[in-house]
């Protein structure tokens, strides 16, 4: 089959998306979701885009299982390992300094595009490994893809995709299987995984750390700044955000501080330089 969409389609369906989700499809990548939506078509049996188009504004299932469909899920264990450097080594005894002060023991951190679950994972190993007592802490996972999070919440992965993970930690976290590695229920326990569209308020308040790598790229200048203003808001008076390497918040009119530490570079609220 040629391509599948016309000019006109292809416009509408950008909107649509984009009005749903915030992400920005581009003529460059045209291509992934005419592929995309042809498979869709096949799946519910239907002739015309325009039969999809009236369906997945008519039923908000079908509207979930097409943007799940578009996104790419690209991750693995202990990617960008020097982010996970500077959580260990600057932000968390940062974090912990603050609690002292306000007798709170519970880490919060939001894992935003958590895809199936291997960055929750690894920051879940860490603080698991570095904490001391009396602290402990809760990891939110949230991600746009249905079938991303039914894998997170397995905590069930084949060999290959646990090659990043160090001996100390797959011994200890993990129970070998025939066809691959199961994360231990103890380490599960301390992450909930939930749907989350990055369009909407989370409903989230005092989060220590907020992890929202390579998602805003995505997305257009408008929608990341939406979103990034919904993060400050879900964030505490003294809180750290990762973002991807290759995205910034340079340029945007946010109140986050650049961070740059030893060993990455991050972005900060602190509320005391704004009164």
């Amino acid at each position: 089959m040629a391509d599948l969409l016309t000019d006109v389609e292809f416009d509408m369906f950008r909107k649509v998306i984009y009005d749903e989700s915030g992400i920005t499809f581009s003529e460059t990548n045209r291509s992934i979701l005419d592929s995309r939506l042809k498979e869709r078509l096949r799946e519910k049996q239907l002739s015309s885009v325009q039969d999809y188009y009236k369906l997945i504004m008519s039923n908000p299932g079908e509207m979930k299982t097409m943007l799940d469909s578009i996104t790419t899920n690209l991750t693995r264990f202990f990617r960008n390992q020097p982010h996970f450097d500077a959580l260990i080594h600057y932000v968390v005894p940062h974090v912990l300094e603050n609690k002292k002060k306000n007798g709170d023991t519970v880490v919060r951190i939001w894992s935003a595009g958590c895809s199936t679950g291997e960055e929750p994972y690894t920051i879940a190993m860490i603080l698991k490994d570095i904490l001391p007592p009396p602290y402990t802490f809760l990891i939110t996972a949230s991600d746009i893809s249905l079938k991303s999070l039914m894998v997170g919440q397995q905590g069930f992965y084949p060999a290959v995709r646990v090659e990043g993970v160090p001996e100390k930690y797959l011994g200890r976290f993990f129970t070998k299987t025939d066809s691959g590695y199961q994360v231990n229920k103890d380490l599960m326990s301390t992450i909930r995984f939930d749907y989350h569209n990055l369009r909407n308020d989370s409903g989230a308040r005092n989060l220590d750390v907020i992890f929202c790598r390579n998602v805003l790229i995505y997305f257009d200048e408008a929608a990341q700044l939406a979103t990034i203003n919904r993060f400050w808001d879900a964030m505490g008076p003294l809180s750290y955000l990762f973002i991807g390497h290759s995205e910034s918040l340079f340029g945007m009119k946010t109140q986050f501080e650049f961070l740059k530490t030893d060993w990455a570079c991050l972005y900060q609220k602190n509320i005391k330089k704004d009164v």
